[in-house]
């Protein structure tokens, strides 16, 4: 299988927050932002992939600043890392008052793990990244470093919470 550049399926998208994206004070929802990022991830992902895809992981959002209603918001996605089915996509969220001159600022930044799906629902190997800069090669490292600690984790999840541990079934 023939390896694909980051650039190959780097994108930015764009959207003007609008007020059924907001509360009455006319500050967005995290989860609205939340899904642009997603969708951003998403897109990287089919893009690489060339098939359907799942998110399978994000890791921690911080918001930075507010976002209002008005703003332009801009995600910014590109491969950092690619496994046998998985790729990480690192998710970069621009805003900017379009009222201001003051240049858009970042708000947040996360990880997307994305899955590739055959047809019948199952994990199906995706081309290799190719690495061209250094930069490149050092994010891939950071998320290689990230799988590894990631499948780990994977490994000891109980999705049983502890307080539910020593209860008999159906209590």
């Amino acid at each position: 299988m023939e390896g694909k550049a980051v650039a190959d399926s780097a994108l930015a998208m764009s959207t003007v927050m609008q007020p059924n994206q907001a509360n009455p004070a006319g500050n967005v929802h995290g989860g609205e932002i939340m899904k642009l990022m997603d969708n951003a991830a998403g897109a990287v992902a089919q893009r690489h992939a060339r098939t359907n895809v799942v998110t399978a992981r994000v890791d921690e959002l911080i918001f930075h600043q507010p976002i209002y209603v008005g703003n332009l918001v801009t995600c910014q996605a590109y491969l950092t890392f690619v496994g046998r089915a998985s790729m990480e996509v690192l998710v970069t969220v621009e805003v900017e008052d379009l009222y201001s001159e003051m240049p858009a600022q970042c708000a947040l930044t996360a990880y997307f793990t994305m899955v590739a799906m055959n047809s019948g629902g199952q994990p199906l190997r995706v081309p290799p990244l190719e690495l061209i800069t250094e930069e490149e090669r050092f994010r891939f490292e950071e998320g290689q470093r990230r799988y590894e600690i990631n499948k780990l984790k994977k490994q000891d999840y109980n999705p049983k919470p502890k307080y539910f541990a020593d209860q008999p079934s159906g209590a």
